[in-house]
């Protein structure tokens, strides 16, 4: 079982190097995307890729800092890694490929496993599959219900970020649930000011999901 007291006392030389590791499967992880994607490979420019690094430097940075050395830092990487790639596509293309929510969702299963397994956690896995359907099932009832922009993609990656918040505990699962949907609706006003009261046919609130969880995960111990 994760032991919270070995959060934030990894050396800064770990946390560094985890940084950097991080950002180099990033960009792997953005020539993969681009390979597997590529209708959406000629629209992005430098700028994108750029920022995509250095926010994956720094979230993986954070999660060596969160974690130090436990079992559970590989999993939470792949999580930073794919997640920045999927909010950038959704950004410029309003899409969350299947191609990256699903290895996103099974590799993390796979990691989180293995994690379990290492640090005796079996009950920290048996809440993160139950919170993958739990909220897969909270954001399929609102996209059917609330006509408030949600799409099969956004519904698809809460399976994913339900399952890495609920292997931390039932808190977690519940804030960055619900913070994730507020951050969402937060962002689409922001988007109606901006145009002038003129909403968009699409709003992507991939990015405000995965910003939520990950700050959760950060930030709730």
């Amino acid at each position: 079982m994760f032991d919270t007291a070995t959060a934030g006392s990894a050396s800064p030389l770990f946390i560094a190097g985890i940084g950097l590791a991080g950002m180099g499967l990033g960009l792997l992880a953005g020539l993969f995307s681009r390979r597997v994607l590529p209708q959406l490979s000629g629209t992005s420019g430098r700028t994108p890729e750029i920022t995509t690094a250095a926010v994956t430097f720094v979230l993986s940075a954070l999660l060596a800092w969160r974690f130090g050395a436990a079992a559970e830092l590989p999993a939470y990487l792949l999580l930073a890694v794919v997640g920045v790639q999927l909010a950038r596509i959704d950004v410029l293309h309003h899409l969350l490929p299947n191609r990256l929510v699903f290895p996103l969702l099974c590799a993390g299963l796979l990691l989180l496993s293995v994690s379990a397994g290492v640090s005796g956690g079996a009950g920290n896995l048996l809440r993160g599959a139950t919170g993958a359907v739990i909220l897969f099932a909270f954001y399929l009832i609102l996209a059917l219900t609330s006509g408030n922009g949600l799409g099969m993609g956004d519904v698809k990656l809460a399976a994913p970020l339900g399952l890495y918040l609920g292997y931390l505990g039932w808190s977690q699962l519940f804030y960055g649930g619900a913070l994730g949907f507020v951050a969402g609706g937060l962002a689409s006003v922001v988007v109606v000011l901006k145009n002038r009261g003129n909403k968009p046919r699409e709003v992507p609130y991939g990015p405000s999901m995965l910003a939520a969880g990950l700050a959760v995960i950060l930030l709730l111990r």
